[in-house]
């Protein structure tokens, strides 16, 4: 069992949390950059800036407050402080990394192509970060896992449902959908499956390093 799947979280998994977040955060705003279609949540998010105002990183909040509470309806549980901490800080993040003056779309297609690749695969770190931390998943993930209980769906089947139905969405409301969308949907899932676990050899390490030098501190005492 590793050290982080203890219920008891410890500030360094919390670290490893935030930095998840951030840097999953800067691979969302790469590929917005690129400008080569984005993935299906922020298709939506960037629809609903296009329409209504606010800001990209407002609406990853808004729609992340709906989801989050539509699967504490679900579930009838409140939802856990990673699940809300992630729902809060990704759409800062966004909105943070926006303003990079010098984070542009490149003028070529062959660099723009480079971006997106590139944060795609910085998601994919990103995410294998945070959930290596085990502080709590996303808002989306835990309405996944409300709908697999409640319909008994395969939870396959229901995340591309739901993907289906947030691109429509953003589709219909402008947003940036082209060869970037089709891109990120089918590679992300191998690029986490390959990131998570390096991911969690780093966590575990840095976990058990602070383990074994708080002991022997003890010891020494």
């Amino acid at each position: 069992m590793s050290i982080c799947s203890m219920k008891k979280r410890h500030p360094l998994q919390w670290l490893f949390f935030m930095i998840g977040i951030s840097v999953m955060s800067f691979g969302i705003v790469l590929m917005i950059k690129a400008d080569l279609g984005s993935a299906p949540w922020d298709v939506l998010h960037i629809g609903l800036f296009e329409h209504f105002g606010l800001t990209i990183g407002t609406w990853s909040i808004i729609m992340g407050f709906f989801v989050l509470g539509s699967a504490s309806l679900l579930t009838k549980s409140l939802p856990q402080t990673g699940a809300f901490l992630n729902m809060l800080l990704v759409g800062i993040f966004i909105d943070m990394y926006l303003l990079i003056p010098f984070l542009q779309t490149p003028d070529s297609l062959g660099f723009q192509i480079i971006m997106l690749i590139i944060g795609i695969v910085v998601i994919g770190y990103g995410m294998g970060l945070y959930i290596a931390a085990d502080c709590g998943i996303g808002p989306r993930d835990s309405l996944m896992i409300a709908l697999v209980k409640m319909t008994g769906m395969k939870i396959q089947w229901i995340r591309l449902l739901m993907e289906i139905v947030v691109l429509s969405f953003g589709w219909l409301l402008g947003g940036p959908v082209f060869i970037g969308t089709i891109i990120f949907c089918l590679t992300i899932g191998h690029v986490v499956g390959l990131t998570l676990p390096h991911c969690q050899r780093l966590v575990d390490r840095v976990m058990n390093l602070h383990v074994s030098a708080s002991e022997s501190v003890n010891h020494r005492i």
